[in-house]
C-alpha cells in the first residue's frame, strides 16, 4: 500500500516538475538556469552537513527513545544555524571560486532554506520511520508545486529573473516545514545527551560521509561546467541532466522512501532482504530501460516541447544522459540496503571512488563541451552502478548471474519498445509532423508494443520478479479500486 500511495504522490510530484520547467524554461535565459544551478550546488551540499545522518540514524536505530528525538531535534537545530551562517560568510569567496559573481546574494538568501529544514528533520524522520509514505509524498508535491507550479511564474512575470526560482525554493520550503511540523508531532524539548549523541552520530557519521561523496559526485559536473564553461553552458548541462534524471530519480525515491525503512526492519532475515533487493533491481530495470531508449531517440522533439526553441544544445548531452538513466536509478537501490543494514561505511569508500570518477571524467570532457562531459559523467555512473551491486550482492548473497537475470527481461522490452519507437519516429518525421503529436504517437506506439509483448510472452518480458511485483501492486491498490475493476 505504502508503494501505491508513494508512486502515486511521486508521479504528481513529477508532473509538477514538467508543468514548472514547461513554464519557466519560457519566461527564464539558460545563464539564469546556470546560476541557479550553482546556488543549489551549495545549497544542496552545505544541507548534508546540517543534519549529520541524523535524520536516517533515527529511521534506522533498532531501538528509539524519546532522548534520541529530542538529542536528534536540538542537533539539527544547532547545526542548522551553523550552517547557515558560514554559508552566509563564504557566499563571496564561492562565488569568486566558481566565477560567477552574482552567486553570491543568491546563495545568501537561500540560506534560509537550511533553517527550515533544520527544524522539519526530526518530523520527517518519524514519519518515514513510521512508515507514512503516502503523506510525505503528497507533502512533497504539493509544496513543490505551490513554490515552482505556482509562485515562480508569478515572480517570473513580474520580472524577477532568478529571484523567481530563488523566491519559488524558499516558498516551498517554509511551506513544508510549518505541514511537517503539524502533522508529525514529537517531542521537541532540547537536549544534548552525550550517550544519545554518540550513538546517533556513529550510524550517522557514515551516512555522512558516504551522503558528502554521493552528493559531490553528482555535481562536481557542475562545478566544472560552471567555472571552466560558464553560466549559459550550465544552464544547458544542468537542464539535460534534469529533464534525464528527473524520471530516474523520482523512481528511485519512491523504491528508496519504501524499501530503505522496510529493509531496516529485516535487516535480520537474509532471505527476505535478497527478496525485497532483487525484485527491487528488476522492477526498476522494467521501467527504466525502455524510458531510457525512448528518451534517447525522441531527445529532438522532447526538448522542443518542453524547453521551446532556442534549447537545441540541450539535445545531444540529453541523449547521453539518458544512456545512463540505470546506472542512476539502480545504484539508488543498493544505497537503500547499505544504509538499511549499517554497511555505511563500505559505501562511503565506493562513493569517494565515484567522486573522483566524475570529476575526472567531467574535467577532460569539458575540452569538448557539455557533450564530452555528458559522457564522461556516464561513464563514472556506470563504474559506481558496478561497486555498488558488489556492495548489495555481498550483503544480500545473491550472485552476479542472479543480479544480471534479473535484467533480463528488461532488456528484452527495451528491445522491442526501442524497435517500435525507432520506426515510429523516422515514419513520422519523414511526414514532419508537429512534435507534439510525435511525442504522443510515439508514447501510444511504444506503449502498445510493450503492453502487448508482456502479455502475450510475461516470462520472456517481465520475467519472474516482474510477474510478481504485477500481483504484489493489484494487491497493494486501494479497496475501492480493486472493487471498481470489472468482475
Amino acid at each position: 500500500m505504502g508503494m501505491f500511495w508513494t508512486g502515486l504522490s511521486m508521479g504528481a510530484l513529477a508532473l509538477a516538475e514538467v508543468v514548472a520547467l514547461l513554464v519557466l524554461a519560457r519566461l527564464l535565459s539558460p545563464s539564469e538556469f546556470g546560476l541557479y544551478a550553482a546556488a543549489l550546488v551549495i545549497i544542496k551540499l552545505a544541507t548534508i552537513f546540517e543534519n549529520l545522518g541524523v535524520a536516517p540514524a533515527i529511521v534506522q536505530r533498532p531501538e528509539l527513545d524519546e532522548r534520541h528525538l529530542r538529542v536528534g531535534f536540538t542537533l539539527s537545530l544547532v547545526l542548522s544555524l551553523l550552517i547557515a551562517g558560514l554559508v552566509w560568510l563564504v557566499a563571496p569567496a564561492i562565488a569568486d571560486a566558481m566565477r560567477l559573481a552574482e552567486l553570491a546574494p543568491v546563495v545568501r538568501t537561500t540560506s534560509v532554506v537550511f533553517l527550515c529544514q533544520g527544524i522539519a528533520l526530526v518530523a520527517q524522520a518519524v514519519a518515514q520511520r513510521a512508515l507514512r509514505f503516502e503523506w510525505l509524498a503528497a507533502v512533497d508535491a504539493a509544496t513543490f508545486a505551490v513554490g515552482f507550479v505556482i509562485a515562480a511564474p508569478i515572480f517570473a512575470l513580474a520580472g524577477f529573473g532568478i529571484w523567481a526560482l530563488v523566491g519559488a525554493l524558499m516558498t516551498q520550503n517554509l511551506l513544508r516545514t510549518v505541514v511537517l511540523l503539524i502533522g508529525q508531532p514529537h517531542p521537541k524539548r532540547l537536549l544534548l545527551e552525550r550517550r544519545a549523541v554518540g550513538e546517533l552520530l556513529y550510524f550517522g557519521g557514515g551516512f555522512t560521509i558516504a551522503r558528502v561523496c554521493n552528493y559531490l559526485a553528482t555535481q562536481v559536473d557542475k562545478i566544472i561546467v560552471g567555472r571552466w564553461l560558464g553560466a549559459e553552458a550550465l544552464g544547458i548541462y544542468s537542464l539535460s541532466s534534469q529533464l534525464m534524471t528527473t524520471p530516474a530519480v523520482i523512481i528511485g525515491q519512491i523504491l528508496d522512501r519504501v524499501l530503505f525503512p522496510t529493509m531496516a526492519l529485516v535487516q535480520q532475515e537474509p532471505a527476505r532482504l535478497a527478496r525485497a533487493y532483487r525484485s527491487a533491481v528488476a522492477a526498476c530495470a522494467l521501467v527504466v530501460l525502455p524510458a531510457s531508449v525512448v528518451v534517447t531517440i525522441t531527445a529532438p522533439e522532447l526538448v522542443l516541447v518542453l524547453l521551446g526553441p532556442g534549447w537545441d544544445a540541450v539535445v545531444a548531452p540529453l541523449q547521453i544522459l539518458a544512456v545512463g538513466m540505470l546506472f542512476r536509478t539502480s545504484y539508488k537501490l543498493s544505497d537503500s540496503i547499505s544504509r538499511a543494514t549499517g554497511v555505511v561505511y563500505a559505501r562511503a569508500w565506493r562513493q569517494a571512488i565515484f567522486v573522483v570518477t566524475v570529476a575526472t571524467g567531467a574535467f577532460f570532457g569539458h575540452f569538448w563541451g557539455v557533450t564530452g562531459v555528458a559522457v564522461g559523467v556516464v561513464a563514472a555512473v556506470a563504474s559506481n552502478f558496478m561497486l555498488m551491486a558488489h556492495l548489495s550482492l555481498r550483503v544480500t548473497g545473491i550472485s552476479w548471474s542472479e543480479f544480471i537475470g534479473a535484467h533480463a527481461p528488461a532488456l528484452a522490452l527495451a528491445s522491442v519498445v526501442g524497435a517500435c519507437a525507432w520506426i515510429a519516429v523516422d515514419q513520422l518525421r519523414q511526414v514532419h509532423v508537429a512534435p507534439l503529436v510525435l511525442l504522443l504517437n510515439v508514447a501510444l506506439a511504444a506503449g502498445a508494443a510493450g503492453l502487448v509483448s508482456c502479455w502475450l510472452l510475461p516470462t520472456l518480458f517481465l520475467g519472474r520478479d516482474g510477474q510478481s511485483l504485477l500481483r504484489l501492486i493489484a494487491g497493494m491498490a486501494p479497496a475501492w479500486l480493486r472493487r471498481s475493476r470489472p468482475g
